[in-house]
């Protein structure tokens, strides 16, 4: 098994494969020139975002700043919306379902690495898959850190930072986050 094909599925791997190091360099390079686009781009800025984000709609709208690892492992459904700066660093998939709303300043990470610090200097990682359910709004400076999933109808408080799941129809908020109440409630 190679390494790439290790990262995929999501099993610790070797830093260094060439084939995942070109789908970096072009996401790179398109989230460089879609950064780089007037606001009165936004034709251009669509086609950008067409081309690195697979699952990019029409419905969808992303405000640069925006970062992303891969764009290839990023895939949403309807009614989506990003805000300024956002990162999404998607080694591993990062699912999202509709009706998505990411303030400004929002962070979601799929990489971890060995608490090892040999191991870690080798360049040893693994990729942990992040999962977001239906409507589900992020406040800003919100942080979703690897493996994390996160139900339908929550909303996660500004400057949170979620290291476990959250179930469905809850409101979160803290470091780390933690559940304070149902949405309806």
């Amino acid at each position: 098994m190679t390494e790439r094909e290790k990262a995929l599925a999501g099993l610790v791997f070797k830093r260094g494969d060439v084939t995942l190091k070109a789908q970096r360099d072009r996401a790179e390079l398109l989230c460089f020139e879609l950064n780089a686009t007037s606001p009165k781009e936004s034709a251009r800025r669509c086609e950008i975002l067409r081309e690195l984000l697979p699952s990019y709609k029409e419905d969808s709208f992303i405000k640069p700043p925006f970062i992303c690892e891969y764009g290839d492992y990023i895939s949403f459904g309807k009614s989506f919306f990003v805000n300024y700066n956002c990162k999404l660093m998607d080694g591993g998939k990062i699912t999202f379902g509709d009706n998505i709303l990411i303030g400004p300043d929002c962070t979601f990470v799929t990489a971890t690495h060995p608490t090892d610090p040999v191991k870690r200097l080798e360049g040893y990682q693994q990729f942990k898959n992040i999962t977001v359910g239906n409507n589900v709004w992020f406040g800003a400076g919100v942080i979703v850190c690897p493996g994390v999933t996160i139900g339908d109808h929550c909303v996660i408080g500004a400057g949170s930072v979620v290291v476990k799941d959250i179930p469905d129809h809850s409101v979160a908020v803290g470091n780390p986050c933690r559940v304070i109440r149902k949405v309806n409630e």
